[in-house]
């Protein structure tokens, strides 16, 4: 039963800033620039050189950190993490980044992705006499590392990171130093920028334009950076391979004005566009968008097409989450209060419907009957992905097949659940080009793992749901 009203959630947000009297305020700032990748959960922790201190919570970035609480987080460098749970469940405990003391000092610590071997790494531990505080994956990389032995902090770090298998961008911070590091795969984008002589890192680029920083390079796959007030330094701690950033990012995840790879997303979603109008030409009166994400597709459809573009669908910035409503019945609810069709728009005319994926497909259902209920008298929909036939173990929320509307159903089935009058999605080979990444290889560097099944890492049996196969 597809019961859930929701699509894909976004992964989370890191935002990390060494040597700035400011740090903290520029945390807050940067992680609310990242606010769509996580809402369930933000926290900071920043150092004075001496200890460490945090502060996290449940909630939004503006919901968590009050004025007087950012005034509490005195130091000159931080790290902060924007929430979706994946991997754990929610939870105030696992909101990042989680914090440790020892009598070695203090160790924080923040990721966005998921380690596909977290639970077996998680059984040893507990073996050899860990106790864990969360079930977060990421708190099995702090266990690692403080069992490392007495060699340096960074050997520590570099022998725990070769242990962990997954996606990660990981942001470690004690009192004098912060280590970045991303996984050998590329999956997860990370960036290093620079305000004046403090340096920056972000899971976007758009969190550099907020706080004024300037971009300096993406950290690359495998790559261990160390920051410090000597400035940073860089190796690498396993070599590249199968280079494979998820192409979600690029469709859906990251903001439109952000550059992942050199590669700005609004422009990526316009060229996915007009693949579309290659793909899929259709006679209709008018194109929209699914706010916000598909709008950068919407545009580039229309562009090609000569159909104009319009706002049949408005999004209510200031509803509540609606997830926490206990009823299926309030959940769809939820959906008209979300999104509005715009009557005097569609009534009346054909209308080509664009949205980014569809994954249980109740979502896409609503959208559709709201349409046709406001007089549009055909609605074709159009999506800027290929079907999504997998289940995601690097930090998306699709773990199962079951949940997926795609798994077992055909384009048709699919269309006539949603009741739309036709439905396209957009071949694999034809989001490949639209995306234009230089990499060699028939993916070009991307992750299609959701489409094709086809894993750029090994997929551990205690990452699968209990009666999943891969």
């Amino acid at each position: 039963m597809l019961a859930e009203i929701k699509g894909l959630n976004e992964e989370c947000g890191v935002f990390g800033i060494w040597g700035h009297p400011e740090a903290a305020q520029i945390t807050y700032y940067g992680l609310h620039s990242l606010q769509h990748r996580g809402q369930e959960g933000t926290g900071i922790v920043v150092t004075d050189g001496d200890k460490l201190k945090g502060v996290k919570g449940e909630g939004l970035v503006t919901e968590v950190f009050s004025q007087d609480a950012i005034q509490e987080l005195k130091g000159t460098s931080a790290i902060g993490h924007v929430r979706y749970a994946t991997a754990g469940g929610g939870g105030y405990e696992n909101v990042q980044p989680l914090l440790f003391q020892s009598q070695n000092g203090g160790l924080a610590l923040c990721h966005n992705g998921n380690l596909t071997n977290a639970t077996a790494l998680k059984y040893q531990l507990e073996a050899q006499g860990s106790i864990f505080q969360t079930s977060s994956d990421t708190e099995v990389l702090a266990h690692l590392i403080k069992r490392g032995g007495v060699s340096s902090h960074k050997e520590r770090v570099k022998n725990a990171l070769s242990m962990v298998k997954g996606a990660y961008a990981f942001l470690i911070m004690t009192e004098n130093e912060m280590m970045v590091a991303v996984d050998p795969n590329g999956l997860r984008p990370l960036s290093l920028g620079k305000i004046g002589d403090a340096y920056v890192i972000a899971s976007e680029t758009c969190a550099f334009d907020i706080v004024g920083a300037e971009f300096v390079r993406d950290v690359l796959p495998g790559e261990l950076l160390v920051i410090d007030d000597n400035g940073f330094r860089s190796e690498m701690f396993a070599m590249a391979s199968n280079i494979s950033m998820c192409a979600m990012e690029y469709v859906y995840f990251s903001r439109p004005d952000s550059n992942i790879n050199g590669i700005n997303v609004h422009t990526a979603r316009k060229n996915l566009g007009k693949q579309l109008a290659v793909e899929v030409p259709i006679e209709a009166d008018v194109v929209t968008g699914v706010p916000d994400s598909s709008i950068s597709v919407a545009i580039g459809y229309a562009e090609a097409t000569g159909i104009p573009y319009e706002m049949g669908l408005i999004k209510n910035k200031y509803v509540g989450r609606t997830f926490i409503q206990p009823s299926q019945s309030l959940r769809e609810q939820g959906v008209k209060m979300k999104l509005s069709p715009v009557r005097g728009v569609v009534e009346g005319k054909r209308v080509v419907m664009v949205d980014d994926s569809i994954v249980r497909g109740t979502t896409s259902r609503r959208i559709v009957t709201m349409l046709k209920e406001a007089g549009a008298t055909e609605v074709h929909v159009i999506i800027s992905s290929p079907p999504i036939k997998n289940p995601c173990f690097y930090g998306i929320d699709t773990s199962t097949k079951e949940e997926l509307i795609a798994s077992d159903r055909s384009v048709e089935e699919i269309r006539e659940i949603i009741g739309a009058d036709t439905l396209t999605f957009l071949s694999p080979k034809g989001m490949i080009d639209a995306i234009g990444r230089e990499e060699e290889g028939e993916t070009r560097g991307l992750c299609l793992a959701c489409f094709t099944g086809k894993y750029p890492t090994e997929i551990y049996p205690s990452t699968l749901h209990p009666y999943e196969k891969v």
